[in-house]
């Protein structure tokens, strides 16, 4: 499997992502077969998502460690993202919740789709916390010490008021990033 590092986004990058995205985002109206390349983004998006949420699950349970980023010795809650976005998709993310919130693009809470990244302040300071969403209004994350990686409602009042933001990290910031 490849190894694409994921670089916070700059405005150089976020154009070029741009522009690929736009390029991409015609439908596929035929019944012919259709090879990978003519595949919109969005498509693609959608498929690595489930997989993102699928994979995360498969680690409720875990301890949570602080520095974590193991099933075998636990995860904090920006080890779980990254191990599950490295085992997935082959990507490395910057290390921290902080850094991780400005990889991708910004996606509104009613926008959420299951692999997009969910953003709370916990630490009373913004971004301190991570989680990967799986749709419903939930998302799995590894919440702190003396717990394990679990599902949460982001309609609780606990999450409600700590909501930092979203990001979405999609094919066109994985192509803008490699260069």
């Amino acid at each position: 499997m490849r190894t694409t590092i994921v670089k916070p986004v700059n405005s150089r990058h976020l154009a070029l992502g741009l522009c690929l995205l736009a390029a991409s985002t015609g439908s596929i109206a035929s019944d012919d077969p259709v090879d990978e390349q003519s595949i919109s983004l969005f498509e693609r998006y959608a498929v690595n998502a489930q997989e993102l949420a699928v994979r995360a699950l498969s680690f409720v349970g875990v301890g949570y460690r602080r520095g974590g980023e193991s099933p075998e010795t636990g995860f904090d809650c920006s080890g779980l993202v990254r191990h599950v976005f490295r085992e997935t998709l082959g990507l490395i993310l910057p290390r921290t919740s902080l850094d991780i919130s400005r990889v991708g693009t910004t996606v509104q809470r009613h926008s959420l789709q299951p692999g997009d990244l969910v953003f709370f302040n916990t630490l009373r300071r913004g971004y301190s916390h991570v989680g990967i969403y799986l749709g419903e209004h939930r998302f799995v994350h590894a919440p702190a010490t003396g717990g394990e990686v679990r599902v949460e409602d982001m309609r609780q009042n606990y999450w409600i008021k700590r909501f930092n933001g979203a990001r979405r990290i999609a094919q066109a910031d994985i192509a803008s990033s490699a260069n």
